[in-house]
């Protein structure tokens, strides 16, 4: 059986672990690359070699930042009093998109889902929880994906939330449709989720 040489067929393999990418998709990447000129790759090569190097996890938030505190922590015009939870680092960049929300983030890493094995044990619950006794919090806004997954985790995050006296546990409106992804929601829809956010 004909295969590609072993350094590309590695690249592609390296390519396939990604999410959503299949082996075709692999291959068109790998093939780009090889057209490409070499200070290209070199350049490409030098991003990927230093990601780990200068992006770390914000102590407060959890999001992936240059810095520690990250720049939205760090932000003291921010409202401290409402932290707005999410599951991935690219909710908090879809949220901030819409220009609407001035608080706070906690980027949970995930969501609880047993049937793939994550507990909230995983997760960054734990800190959450943490952060709610130091820093006079009025408000955890649940902004999570209103699948499966999400669903079970709000259920999760309001029951353990909702144990605190004082602290309002919202949830974004139902304006978002039913297995929709934070991450490709337009900025209007999720302006009008966040503003239309009721208790839970």
């Amino acid at each position: 059986m004909t295969r590609y040489p072993a350094a590309i067929q590695n690249l592609i393999s390296q390519f396939a672990k990604l999410p959503g990418v299949g082996t075709k998709t692999a291959e068109r990447f790998v093939f780009n690359l090889l057209s490409q000129p070499s200070d290209a790759l070199v350049a490409f090569g030098s991003a990927i070699g230093h990601l780990k190097d200068t992006i770390k996890r914000c102590g407060q938030c959890h999001n992936f930042a240059e810095t520690d505190p990250c720049h939205l922590c760090g932000d003291r015009s921010r409202n401290r009093q409402v932290i707005c939870v999410v599951a991935k680092p690219q909710d908090v960049l879809a949220i901030e998109k819409t220009s609407t929300y001035q608080g706070s983030y906690h980027v949970l890493g995930g969501l609880v889902d047993p049937l793939e094995g994550i507990s909230p044990k995983q997760l960054t619950v734990a800190a959450l929880v943490e952060r709610l006794k130091t820093n006079g919090i009025s408000e955890v806004i649940l902004a999570l994906n209103p699948d499966m997954a999400g669903e079970t985790t709000m259920l999760y995050l309001t029951k353990l939330l909702k144990q605190r006296p004082n602290l309002t546990v919202t949830r974004l409106a139902r304006g978002l449709p039913t297995g929709s992804d934070l991450e490709y929601t337009d900025e209007v829809t999720l302006s009008n989720a966040l503003s239309g956010r009721r208790e839970v």
